[in-house]
């Protein structure tokens, strides 16, 4: 079985009649809602054809909504645009880039604060760096720039300005309508993008109020990895966000951030995806080149929790070959990686339920077991153990379907729905069934069930037991 998990974003090329019914047979694990493109409308129109096609097939897929933050962009402008190399370019403050059409001499900007926030000499990048600008002068209002590197300019466009700290508030007024619709709608994770720190994340969670699903922080600004372990011990999961992310940074950092913050994550814990351009060219084409199989490759050698298509599947001509190939790039690297495992593993802990995961895990190494069986209320106890990258399954059994689809997520995690149960004796043999259900075990096999004692109190992991299915 696959232990990677695969992430694919919905949009206009998933729309078409059996798409997503194909994506879900090719092993989708969770589905990303783009709030940064496309209505409500098409959002909710996108999550309830999703959780038809995940319950024709009988799977988990979880739903993650990502909110699309304080992105800066230039307003609209007019078609056929294109900045000459060394020629005057203005960007004019405005709240939403509102103002009239922008040419090749000047554009709205939707951030009034940007002439008080950069200084001449500052860099701007717009359009992931395939235009750039040097501040030349600053006014109320408006920025004036040379054109460094020049190039075609098309509406809605993001606006980068690396190095520089901005004055805006990481969570906008549409990022909490588009959570509270969220939230209503039952997505299952939210994507946080633009994180700087841990109180980014915390706010997020507070704005959720009792209705809290996991966050998975982005990281794709500068800040972020100077804050990174305390913003890997405020969220819930953390994404390598490579878009914004190699657009801060100088190309060549950009491999070494991201084995940094797999690093963090695997040390913490925290389940970590890593995102953008992985299989870029497929967008077009109907085979990935060869540095990005490497890519994802690399990233299944760094034991990732997860790996994601953003426009190959959202906009691209080809949304399942895309997901089939990623799949098939992720099984050949899990199949050499586990030729040598290895791993560090999460840090020592005084906390009784990682000790006891990382026991399961050990025992696992030493029996000739099927699986890992975790009985969990809350799927803490599930990650735990995946976080110590077991050689065996990890079947999660859960009485609720929202915890089962969010830990879909989580490397090498099965998850599974299961009865209520009231004793020990009752959990363990609902966990043993569990196995046999998700086709990990077989009737004499050995597994390995962890729990708690307090069979209904989350995060109460005290118990291992070896059991015959």
């Amino acid at each position: 079985m696959r232990r990677t998990k695969l992430i694919a974003t919905l949009g206009p090329a998933t729309d078409a009649p059996g798409v997503l019914d194909s994506l879900v047979a090719a092993g989708l694990d969770v589905a990303r809602l783009n709030s940064s493109h496309g209505s409500r409308d098409d959002l909710a129109r996108r999550l309830a054809a999703l959780r038809d096609a995940a319950a024709r097939a009988d799977r988990h897929v979880a739903v993650m909504l990502d909110l699309g933050g304080a992105k800066l962009r230039v307003g609209e402008i007019a078609p056929g645009t294109v900045l000459e190399a060394g020629a005057r370019f203005e960007l004019v403050a405005a709240d939403g880039a509102a103002g009239a059409s922008g040419d090749a001499t000047r554009a709205a900007v939707s951030y009034e604060g940007l002439p008080a926030d950069v200084v001449t000499g500052d860099r701007i990048l717009i359009d992931d760096g395939r235009v750039e600008l040097r501040v030349i002068e600053t006014a109320p209002g408006r920025v004036a720039t040379e054109v460094t590197s020049g190039g075609p300019l098309a509406s809605r466009k993001g606006v980068n300005v690396p190095g520089v700290r901005l004055g805006l508030d990481a969570i906008t007024g549409r990022d909490l309508e588009t959570l509270a619709w969220g939230l209503d709608a039952g997505v299952d994770l939210v994507a946080q993008s633009f994180v700087r720190s841990a109180d980014d994340v915390i706010r997020l969670r507070e704005a959720m109020g009792e209705r809290a699903v996991p966050i998975v922080a982005k990281i794709e600004k500068h800040e972020a990895l100077g804050e990174l372990a305390d913003i890997v011990e405020a969220a819930d999961a953390v994404m390598v966000a490579r878009g914004d992310l190699g657009v801060e940074l100088s190309p060549e950092e950009v491999p070494v951030a991201q084995r940094r913050i797999i690093a963090a994550c695997r040390s913490a814990g925290r389940p970590v995806i890593v995102a953008t351009q992985m299989l870029e060219s497929m967008t077009e084409a109907t085979r990935p080149t060869r540095a990005e199989a490497s890519d994802v490759a690399n990233a299944i050698f760094d034991a990732v929790d997860a790996v994601m298509l953003s426009g190959e599947t959202a906009i691209g001509r080809h949304p399942v070959l895309v997901l089939q190939t990623m799949d098939r790039i992720v099984r050949t690297a899990e199949a050499a990686a586990l030729e040598h495992p290895e791993s560090p593993r999460p840090g020592a802990s005084d906390d009784i339920s990682r000790a006891v995961s990382r026991a399961v895990c050990d025992l696992a190494s030493g029996l000739d077991l099927a699986a890992i069986v975790t009985a969990t209320q809350s799927g803490a106890t599930a990650r735990a153990v995946a976080a110590h990258r077991p050689t065996v399954p990890v079947v999660a059994a859960t009485p609720d379907a929202a915890v089962a689809r969010r830990l879909t997520l989580v490397w090498g995690v099965v998850p599974v729905v299961v009865g209520a149960y009231d004793s020990i004796d009752e959990m363990i043999v609902a966990a043993a069934a569990a196995a046999r259900d998700a086709g990990v075990a077989r009737k004499g096999d050995l597994v390995a069930v962890t729990g708690g004692v307090a069979v209904h109190v989350a995060g109460s992991t005290n118990l291992i037991q070896v059991h015959r299915v």
